[in-house]
């Protein structure tokens, strides 16, 4: 594992990703100095009274300039503008990343200079409550942590975050941004929006006396329980993700739609059937959260020395459902390239990586962890 103890990480917008970000930082990686900066002096005082942050910043730029990584984690319209102003305060080694749920727009709007040390971040985690005051070091552990990247990234610098977040316990996996906004917008908004309906549904709703909400069981409280999440933030989600989460919900409402013709219709075959689906896939998504690593396999990719190589692999993968649990890439030469070294769990996952790969044209190859580190 690589020494932080004399690494600064840098976080603007301590809240809670960010507050957990810098106790996962310091107590998962040791690393030395965790810089915050907030709008909000008692944000600040309280990063440093749970130890989110060991020191404090005045501005983003200040906070951007001591940084080897800096996170941006302040709510996704204003993390284009951040971003920038902490790329432009930062030095050339320094990582910018964000914390943001939504991507292909930040992602289309960079410029080729700011594609080099900027990587889109999004951790697929959370809780009901916010604030730094909620933050902690284990927040990350397991998540998947999709990252996004231009053509012009320093395959260095992915290196590096993605060692970081593998050492603070998240599953980095690459993804395209559409992709991402897309996924999203199913699995991440829409859920926001029907607990919303559902709940001022419930909430406007009085019989004989009685209040509905009063009489709310546990399945109607696990569906409702982020209807109330900061509305501040959750619009701007919203907003920033419209295109892909109003398909989302046309989508969904053409299956209500069906659903309300069976019960119109007295059609129970289908209604039995719907369900039985929906509990197969929850089955597969419940399962795929417990699965126990296999035996590590590297995939050896030689890459020619060009931009957006880089991304165009990760990405391929990540769309496949691959995770890459560590790379490397060693730079031969401008003319020759390098070999980008990918390690996976299973004998299976590297060969389907391998198929992935050469249908793209690179010539990769699989092999044993044991025999990667022999040879």
């Amino acid at each position: 594992m690589n020494d932080y103890s004399n690494s600064t990480v840098s976080i603007i917008g301590v809240g809670l990703m960010g507050g957990s970000m810098g106790l996962a930082a310091r107590e998962r990686l040791g690393v030395g100095s965790v810089v915050g900066y907030s709008r909000s002096p008692r944000t600040l005082d309280e990063a440093r009274q749970i130890g989110a942050v060991t020191d404090t910043a005045g501005s983003v730029e200040e906070a951007a300039s001591r940084a080897d990584i800096c996170f941006v984690a302040t709510p996704v319209r204003t993390i284009l503008e951040v971003s920038r102003r902490a790329l432009a305060a930062s030095g050339s080694g320094c990582i910018v990343t964000d914390m943001g749920s939504t991507k292909s727009g930040l992602m289309a709007a960079l410029t080729s200079m700011e594609e080099m040390r900027f990587i889109g971040g999004h951790p697929v985690c959370g809780a009901e409550t916010s604030g730094v005051r909620n933050a902690r070091a284990d927040l990350f552990d397991k998540a998947t942590y999709f990252l996004t990247s231009g053509p012009g990234l320093e395959p260095a610098h992915y290196e590096r975050l993605h060692g970081f977040l593998t050492g603070v316990g998240a599953l980095p996996t690459a993804i395209d941004p559409n992709a991402h906004d897309r996924i999203m917008a199913l699995v991440s908004h829409m859920p926001h929006v029907l607990a919303i309906a559902a709940m001022n549904q419930a909430g406007s709703l009085s019989l004989d006396g009685r209040e509905a909400l009063l009489s709310a069981g546990p399945s109607f409280r696990d569906l409702t329980r982020v209807a109330g999440s900061n509305p501040g933030i959750w619009t701007d989600i919203f907003m920033e993700n419209r295109r892909w989460l109003a398909e989302s919900l046309r989508q969904l409402r053409g299956s209500m739609e069906r659903i309300e013709q069976a019960l119109t219709e007295g059609d129970e075959n289908f209604l039995a059937e719907m369900i039985a689906e929906a509990a197969a896939n929850r089955n597969r998504m419940l399962e795929a959260e417990h699965l126990e690593p296999l035996d590590l396999f590297v995939v050896k990719v030689p890459v020619p020395d060009r931009p957006g190589v880089l991304s165009q692999v990760t990405v391929a993968l990540g769309n496949a459902g691959i995770n890459i649990d560590d790379l490397s890439f060693h730079r031969i030469s401008l003319e020759q390239g390098g070999v980008l070294s990918l390690v996976v769990s299973g004998r299976e996952t590297g060969e389907h990586a391998v198929a992935i790969l050469r249908k793209l044209g690179y010539d990769a190859v699989s092999v044993p962890f044991s025999d990667a580190e022999a040879g």
